[in-house]
């Protein structure tokens, strides 16, 4: 009999299959590489100007990047203009102010994030933390979104050359605002961080842990959305990842690498969504999230797409996941 879970951070329901044994039908892999790609080194010509690069000194938009940051070519949101408020009858809107970044992770013509070297990885994500820092200097932006689309079914572009995309928002998103008032309610009831007690309790019941490292765990939530969603979060609780230190860099790189290598070794070249949960821009504003700073917990997502979205999910709001997190859990650490 399938179980109906509720995710405690959210408060949204999922519908757990608890006796399907059978590994999910991944889709076939993605075609070959482009020989033409506008990522590799040497091509900047063939990008917008780069916001950022981590370089050993050479000029910027030539070769010799570890890391690049250039702009959408095609963006939803520009960062030219004053944000503002508009009324239309009963509706609300604000105009299209934000930003909208892609971070081409390695100069190599590399498909899988996983095939990064550690150190190359933790330069990815020194960058993640740079373009946060920089961008919450704007008061236009209230939530940066950082996410990895890999494969066509996760919403990737045609350029295949591993990168991330960044989108600075003018509002905070609906599920960060869950997320967050779940974390402020648990914590007004409680008076300890929900991550927290989510860390403590899934190394000690251990069925859904996969792995922890000596500054993260890896689970598969209990209330796991799709096959095979992957939960991560760090052990020293922080609110944001600017606080992000450097070991945890180099720990965080090597957790990264090693369950996306036990992904495609279990489900093959699935695609996935990766997204970094983070903390909103705190503006000045009375009663704005005050407690978040000791009730919210920065963590990173991976979702992969096995299945599609359907009408019972757009109509309820509700998620069938038909492999259950334990059974996940299970087979990922028995590839260890």
């Amino acid at each position: 009999m399938s179980e109906v879970r509720r995710d405690i951070v959210t408060d949204t329901w999922v519908i757990v299959d608890t006796e399907n044994d059978a590994l999910p039908q991944v889709p076939l892999p993605r075609p070959e590489a482009a020989e033409d790609c506008p990522f590799d080194e040497g091509k900047e010509n063939r990008t917008p100007n780069e916001i950022y690069a981590i370089r050993d000194g050479t000029k910027p938009n030539t070769p010799g990047w570890k890391v690049r940051v250039i702009p959408n070519i095609k963006p939803i949101l520009r960062i030219e203009g004053e944000l503002e408020k508009t009324g239309v009858g009963v509706y609300d809107m604000v105009t299209g102010t934000g930003a909208n970044e892609v971070i081409v992770e390695t100069p190599e013509h590399i498909l899988n994030f996983f095939d990064l070297s550690d150190e190359q990885i933790g330069h990815v994500l020194r960058t993640y933390r740079e373009r946060i820092v920089d961008l919450h200097k704007d008061k236009r932006m209230r939530y940066i979104l950082i996410f990895k689309n890999h494969g066509r079914l996760a919403g990737a572009s045609t350029i295949i050359h591993t990168h991330s995309d960044l989108i600075a928002l003018p509002a905070t998103p609906v599920r960060i605002k869950q997320k967050l008032n779940g974390a402020r309610e648990y914590y007004g009831y409680k008076e300890r961080c929900l991550f927290c007690d989510i860390i403590q309790q899934e190394i000690e019941m251990a069925d859904r842990l996969v792995f922890q490292s000596d500054k993260f765990v890896v689970v598969t939530p209990y209330a796991s959305r799709f096959p095979f969603e992957i939960l991560i979060l760090p052990k020293r609780h922080s609110f944001s990842y600017k606080e992000i230190e450097h070991e945890e860099i180099v720990d965080l790189a090597q957790a990264l690498k090693k369950i996306l290598q036990l992904m495609y070794f279990v489900l093959g070249d699935v695609p996935y969504n990766l997204i970094l949960n983070d903390s909103p821009n705190l503006i000045p504003r009375t009663g704005y999230w005050q407690t978040i700073q000791q009730d919210y917990h920065w963590h990173i997502e991976i979702t992969p797409r096995i299945y599609r979205t359907t009408g019972f999910e757009l109509g309820t709001g509700f998620y069938i996941n038909r492999f259950s997190p334990e059974r996940a859990a299970s087979a990922l650490r028995s590839s260890l």
